[in-house]
């Protein structure tokens, strides 16, 4: 498999060659940074750990240079940050036991600019090769720029693949903006609740983030522990683990259709909602 950067690599834990690596794959997630995949996609990553019928994919798109840094990691350069990030995205894909890992190693900026073909065609190759069944990406509402960049790169890429080709599923996950607002008939709900321990070790494998700074493994298991108590107000919980997700299959399926305005329907639903709630109970 040829990828269009000359600093790509493909990690395969088991040592399968690249091709049988990646033809195995059932699901797929494509993230913008490394422990992206870990946050978003961990129902993926359990729906194939300790099976030999399913497989999963994590897909790297940058190179994670810009990430904040303190304490052992305050005097690291971006070089130093890149390293670091490609080692803790292999262990993490060796812990939860993926078919593969492929790191794309694009800076951000080539990732969100709009002539930018090259990670498009990267994905294209990946996606083409692996054939997932179900793909995770970032959500379209997303407010992080370049995670909105990386699921816009996904959909193109997608989209210019052939019909039969296209992923069935395809789900747009929460990192840096909850889902919660979404109107319950329109959020898919991913149930968590297992293997805690493996959570947990996926997110803390990630050192250069959590101790650089940012507390992405307490942050991501109280995200889903909240969601799962707080999803339904008349119900016991059913879960104590739940990950949201917007359906963006419509938008593969059919690349006629606008995807701003896709978004924004949710949006509008959303707004409909609260403003009916409150005009029903005024005076």
């Amino acid at each position: 498999m040829k990828l269009r950067n000359p600093k790509a690599e493909v990690f395969v834990p088991d040592r399968k060659p690249v091709e049988e690596a990646l033809a195995r794959t059932t699901h797929l997630c494509i993230g913008a940074h490394p422990d992206d995949v870990e946050i978003m996609a961990y129902q993926g990553i359990l729906d194939c750990f300790q099976r030999e019928d399913r497989w999963f994919t994590a897909v790297v798109v940058t190179d994670g240079a810009g990430a904040p840094r303190d304490d052992v990691y305050a005097g690291y350069t971006d070089e130093d940050m890149i390293e670091v990030r490609k080692v803790e995205q292999k262990k993490a894909a060796v812990v939860g036991e993926y078919a593969a890992a492929v790191l794309l190693q694009y800076p951000s900026p080539a990732v969100r600019a709009r002539e930018s073909r090259d990670p498009i065609e990267d994905l294209k190759t990946v996606l083409t090769a692996a054939r997932p069944h179900r793909v995770y990406m970032h959500n379209l509402a997303d407010k992080h720029a370049t995670h909105v960049a990386s699921a816009l790169r996904s959909l193109q890429a997608m989209r210019e693949m052939a019909p039969g080709d296209r992923p069935d599923e395809v789900y747009g996950v929460e990192v840096w903006r909850d889902l919660d607002w979404m109107l319950d008939d329109d959020k898919v709900c991913f149930d968590v609740t297992a293997h805690e321990n493996l959570a947990a070790a996926l997110l803390g494998i990630y050192d250069s983030q959590v101790c650089g700074g940012k507390r992405y493994d307490l942050a991501t298991i109280g995200r889903r522990r909240a969601h799962a108590t707080y999803q339904a107000t008349h119900e016991v919980d059913i879960a104590t683990g739940m990950i949201f997700a917007m359906d963006l299959a419509p938008l593969v399926k059919d690349p006629s259709l606008d995807i701003s305005a896709y978004v924004q329907e949710h949006i509008q639903r959303f707004l409909r909602e609260v403003t009916d709630n409150i005009a029903g109970m005024l005076p």
